[in-house]
């Protein structure tokens, strides 16, 4: 077996950590897939975590599929999401909890270089990457294997937990992963189970009903699934060559072969696997949502500017947005890093010069690295008729940064709104800017950048 040891080092990617949803999320929708943001909460939870698991933990994420049930070229778990492989975001639902110390992912060969590019270009520094069996239960198995001493690479420190994921399943909550670790630890063996969604039926090889299964009594499995490392890696050692072909269930190795019989546990509905192209653009959308929670406006001194945020922080709110003013950016390094989404009103274009030192900050703070930031740069015009000359020059000046931006992954988007004097006018006016605002916060569509829209 080839085993590609590399560690990439840099600070990882801390999020913010929510309440789980329970049996009675109605939404498959997580509450904060990825934990954006930072809260002192999150500080909390994670040395609650921390303290409760005082032993090694790691994961093993198989991802060696081909995905020919997307239909694309790519296979799913290296697709891209918002200029991101889907893999990676899986990868940092593990790589933001303390406690976790490696993640072993498991490729096929051919893909051994492209996942050290994704864990060094991301900074997944807990990234371990090993090459894979031809079927999954093979691949998982050699991911075990890098903890063991093998001529010709020193092994990994063994873990008294491991856990086996899918690498097509990006959205795992920090609690479940602490309930099962610490099952797994009792237990031997734990897994996560959703109820059945559908009846299962048997069909004879005529293609009539045999019979059906009473669907109260029998739950889907599904992952993350939590192990004792000496249960499962024995359990792989005694499987047979039928168990490596055609088998799926690793909870169902470590009862046959180890006689560990798992606790189950009620997995919440985020744990759905990415299977079909849909499924992608379905991921995206969850991520884009929970990205376009909060903003911040940077509203300047002017009273009509900050008239303007008033409104806006007002309106915003009603697209079920978050949202804090602030007058300036000038020492809020801190409060700028707890979102992915800014508004900058002003009146001239001299403003521009302030968001590029924004976005320097962000720059060396890889706020921009895992999730595209949005600036959305508000030109208040206090004519009614504003100078063609003017608004030329401020559109060339937006498309020159804003290419520069793109590079960075972070979007720029002008707007010009005209302060009227008629009510009724201003009125639709800040209406049609706050449409137009939660749009592109929500869409981050790339091809927009760099344009002067009109509201």
């Amino acid at each position: 077996m080839t085993l590609a040891l590399r560690r990439i080092n840099h600070r990882r990617h801390v999020g913010r950590k929510e309440e789980m949803q329970g049996e009675k999320t109605t939404s498959d929708r997580p509450n904060d897939p990825g934990h954006l943001l930072h809260t002192g909460a999150r500080h909390s939870d994670e040395k609650m975590g921390q303290s409760v698991v005082d032993f090694p933990v790691a994961v093993v994420l198989p991802a060696g599929g081909c995905g020919e049930r997307t239909g694309l070229g790519t296979p799913k778990q290296f697709c891209s999401l918002l200029r991101r492989p889907l893999i990676s975001y899986t990868i940092d639902t593990f790589h933001r909890v303390s406690w976790i110390e490696t993640i072993v992912v498991v490729v096929a060969k051919e893909s051994l270089d492209l996942m050290l590019h994704i864990a060094q270009k991301f900074h997944h520094t807990k990234v371990i990457v090993v090459e894979g069996g031809s079927t999954r239960h093979r691949s998982i198995f050699k991911g075990l294997q890098a903890f063991c001493a093998r001529a010709g690479a020193p092994p990994l420190p063994r873990p008294e937990v491991v856990i086996i994921h899918d690498a097509v399943r990006p959205f795992v909550e920090e609690e479940l992963l602490l309930q099962l670790t610490l099952a797994a630890r009792e237990q031997g063996a734990s897994g996560a189970t959703r109820p059945l969604v559908s009846t299962v039926i048997a069909a004879t090889s005529e293609g009539y009903l045999d019979h059906s299964l009473e669907r109260a009594k029998y739950r889907a499995s599904e992952m993350p699934q939590g192990f004792l490392y000496d249960i499962i890696y024995q359990a792989y050692q005694r499987c047979s060559e039928f168990d490596f072909e055609f088998g799926t269930e690793c909870l169902h190795l470590a009862l046959r072969y180890s006689g560990t019989n798992a606790r189950l546990l009620n997995g919440p509905p985020t744990l759905w696997k990415v299977t079909y192209k849909r499924d992608l653009a379905a991921a995206e959308s969850i991520i884009k949502d929970t990205l376009s929670m909060s903003a911040c406006i940077i509203s300047g001194a002017l009273g009509e500017t900050a008239e303007l945020a008033s409104r806006l922080q007002e309106n915003l709110a009603a697209h079920s947005m978050t949202v804090d003013v602030f007058p300036c950016v000038k020492g809020k390094n801190e409060l700028l890093m707890k979102t992915r989404n800014f508004i900058q009103i002003s009146e001239t274009a001299a403003s521009l010069c302030e968001t590029r030192e924004m976005v320097k900050i962000f720059e060396e703070a890889s706020h921009a690295l895992l999730y595209p930031v949005v600036i959305v740069w508000v030109h208040l015009s206090m004519s009614e008729e504003p100078c063609p000359t003017e608004k030329g020059a401020e559109l060339t000046t937006i498309m020159d940064i804003s290419t520069t931006f793109r590079k960075t992954n972070i979007l720029l988007y002008g707007i010009q709104v005209i302060h009227s004097k008629v009510p009724e006018l201003w009125e639709r006016s800040v209406e049609r800017l706050s449409q137009i605002t939660a749009a592109l916060v929500r869409d981050r569509n790339p091809a927009l950048t760099g344009q002067l829209l009109q509201a």
